[in-house]
This record gives C-alpha cells, structure tokens and sequence, in this order.
C-alpha cells in the first residue's frame, strides 16, 4: 500500500522561492496550501501567480505571519509546513513555530534557509549578523520538538550576482571584455535551479532520511569553480576574457567600505568564492544528507543548460 503524501503549507508563497515551492508540492502530488494576505490581490503580478496556484490545484488559505490564530488554523490542515520567508521575515519565524507548537499536528517544518549553512559558517560581518537570524530560528525549532528539515543550497541559479553575471559580483552583467574574480577563482561554488532546490526540498518532507538534518542540495555538475564557469562561458561565446582577480584582503576591505546590501552580497560572496563554504567540506551523516544522493533520480538542471539562457 502506498501511503499518502503529505499535506504540504507553504509560508511566502508567493515570494521569489516559495511561488517555485508551491508548485513543486502541487507538481509531485501532495494536496498544497498556500498562506496568502490576500486572496484576490490588485497587483496584476501576483494575482496571476495566486492564478497559476489555483491551476495546479492548490488551496489558498488566508493568513499572516502576526495573526497567530491564522497561523495556527493554517498549519492544521498540513502535515508538513516549509517556510521560505524572505530576510525580513527570517527572525519573526518564531511566530510561525508556536502556531506550529499550538496546532500540534505538524510532522515536519522546514524553516527558510536555503544558503550558506548558518552553524558552520565563518563568514564575516555584516553577513555574521545577518544570519544570526537564521541561527536562531534553528536552535529555536530544535528546542520546541517540531521534527525539521534544514534545507540548504548554493547560489540560486537566476540571482543577478550567480548566473546572469557569470558568476562576477561586481559587474552589472555578464563580462565584455574582462572577468572580476575575487580570490583565486578556484573554489568550488554551488549554482542551483530555483525550481530544483523547490523539488528536492519537497522531496525531502516526508523522508525520514532528512528528519532532524541538513538536507543539502549541490548537484555535481554545478559544482564548479569560477575560473571553471568562465571556461565554460568563453566556449558558449567564443570570446576569452582577461580575468581581474581581487585578492581576500582587498575583498574584505570592499565589504568593509560597502554600503548595504552590497556589503551583505560581498560578504557572502566571500564565503563562497573565497571560502569555499558552499563545496568545500565533507557531509556528516549523523547530521546532514546530499540531496542529490537521495534523490538520484531527480534530472536537475545542470549550469551547462542553464547558461543557455543567458547567451
């Protein structure tokens, strides 16, 4: 007997992750809730994502993250609850968790991550402080009892500062001429489709592989340096750049003499391309998972492909 997939309640539906979130739920077969403010919003933009959501079958419900009864109404009809608030939301998550707590029928929650992995990171301020959030929202979860998934990827793939730019985060577009690098280029760094961090983290909600772990999605075949990447793009286009590399001194005083958000996208960056913190280091089993080795049979869309778009 296959048993039933899990109702799934996404929380920032219609954000830059979550409207990917929702339809992948709806897409791999599990009844799918949506919070929504509103429900027949005049912006033209989200009523046709909230049309797109009803399309493939999916239930709004209306709620906000500061009205605890919609909150606690929401999450009883779901079994699992993902939540993919954006930066601002992060901290008030905590608001979600006792809804989650007082409904107390929630199976698994999964709260809004997505990036570097926030307890095993050294990244340097502003970007420490900005995720402290996310560090707290953790230890927060852990200690009210919910089971959890924490999902965590690289960059996602279409952010102006990944893909689109070739990977440079100090230029406006992809390289004419020259290539910004910052370290030596060689680190590993991760690109993800936003629609496949979406089906893995939907997979992974009623795996009892991912309970209480870090699920962590970095495909091989978009695991590459940037020296890599600009390889690659070069081939695409026919065209060499000369490549500008900035030093980790240099890097680090830029974020310091930064103003917001470039600083915060610089100090990640760091992290990334400097650091090696998206690729460089080893799974622990106990307390983490490859999203890619449970899920083999997932086609994810590789950097190849998605570079494609770009040409």
């Amino acid at each position: 007997m296959v048993s039933e997939k899990s109702k799934i309640l996404v929380v920032g539906a219609t954000g830059y992750l979550g409207r990917h979130v929702v339809l992948a739920s709806a897409r791999l077969g599990h009844p799918t809730f949506a919070l929504v403010r509103d429900t027949a919003p005049s912006d033209a933009a989200k009523a046709a994502v909230l049309k797109s959501f009803k399309d493939a079958g999916v239930t709004l419900l209306k709620g906000d993250l500061y009205d605890h009864a919609s909150l606690v109404t929401a999450a009883k009809a779901a079994d699992v609850v993902i939540s993919t608030l954006g930066s601002l939301q992060i901290g008030d998550q905590t608001k979600l968790i006792d809804a989650i707590k007082e409904a107390g029928n929630v199976k698994r929650f999964f709260p809004s991550e997505f990036g570097l992995d926030v307890d095993r990171t050294g990244i340097v301020e502003p970007g420490k402080f900005i995720l402290a959030g996310k560090v707290a929202v953790r230890r927060a979860t852990e200690a009210s009892g919910i089971p959890y998934t924490f999902a965590v990827a690289g960059y996602f793939a279409g952010y102006a500062y990944a893909l689109p730019n070739i990977g440079q985060v100090l230029a406006q577009g992809p390289p004419v001429d020259k290539a910004i690098v910052l370290g030596d280029g060689n680190t590993k760094v991760v690109y993800v489709d936003e629609g496949d961090v979406a089906t893995y983290t939907v997979l992974a909600a009623d795996d009892p592989r991912a309970e209480n772990k870090t699920l962590y999605i970095k495909p091989p075949a978009n695991t590459l340096s940037h020296n890599e990447l600009l390889s690659l793009w070069e081939k695409k286009t026919g065209k060499t750049f000369e490549r500008v590399y900035i030093p980790d001194e240099a890097v680090l005083k830029q974020i310091q003499e930064s103003p917001m958000p470039l600083n915060i996208i610089l100090a990640i960056a760091h992290a990334a391309y400097v650091r090696g913190e998206q690729a460089g280091f080893e799974i622990d089993p106990a307390k983490g998972a490859d999203a890619t080795e449970l899920y083999p049979d997932v086609k994810y869309t590789t950097v190849d492909e998605l570079l494609n778009k770009f040409l």
